[in-house]
């Protein structure tokens, strides 16, 4: 069986963002091989029991000093989004829905948008932008994302993560065992290369 690290993330989480640049670097060299698990961070964090670090002013005062520091220390062009928290719900279902050749282009510009851009991804015309320059059908992917299986497919993948422990994101897993934490990448390669 060949190995790979399931990287579980929500393009509402700074710190997925963080770990995705880290990670799409190191896999220019090193071809690692990547599952991306899109789960709905909101959900897991209900199916928990976690109040989010957005809604505890501390907590959200620390995340975003904690956030520009690793992103000036891994030289990732970052900027808080002004409209964070969000319900990242459509875009999470789109990424199911995307073509698979499609979905780097996809993955790239919702991550960017946000927290490179500071771009609102709720507004519907902001959305099209990134369709539009994915090369996605809007009419399309305004359809699918509507579909009961999409909405029970993001539902399951959320709550299967739950099921194996995992409470936040990013979550790196690597023969079986849990990395949470962007901080944590470096360790879940390390299993990967063991």
């Amino acid at each position: 069986m060949t190995k790979s690290v399931d990287f579980y993330f929500d393009f509402i989480s700074p710190y997925s963002f963080l770990a995705y640049k880290k990670f799409k670097s190191l896999h220019k060299k090193n071809k690692i091989r990547i599952n991306y698990k899109p789960i709905l961070l909101g959900g897991l964090h209900k199916l928990g029991g976690i109040t989010a670090p957005a809604f505890n002013k501390r907590k959200m005062k620390n995340m975003k000093n904690d956030c520009e520091l690793v992103a000036k220390k891994n030289n990732i062009q970052f900027k808080w989004n002004e409209k964070f928290p969000i319900n990242s719900l459509y875009l999470m279902r789109g990424y199911l829905i995307v073509d698979d050749k499609l979905k780097n282009k996809f993955f790239d510009l919702c991550f960017d948008a946000y927290w490179k851009h500071n771009i609102d991804i709720l507004n519907k015309e902001n959305v099209k932008d990134i369709l539009r320059n994915s090369s996605i059908d809007e009419n399309i992917y305004f359809e699918k994302i509507q579909n009961p299986k999409i909405k029970e497919k993001l539902k399951q993948l959320t709550n299967d993560a739950f099921e194996k422990d995992i409470f936040g994101a990013p979550t790196f897993v690597v023969n079986k065992k849990i990395f949470w934490g962007q901080d944590r990448l470096d360790y879940a390669l390390d299993e990967y290369t063991s």
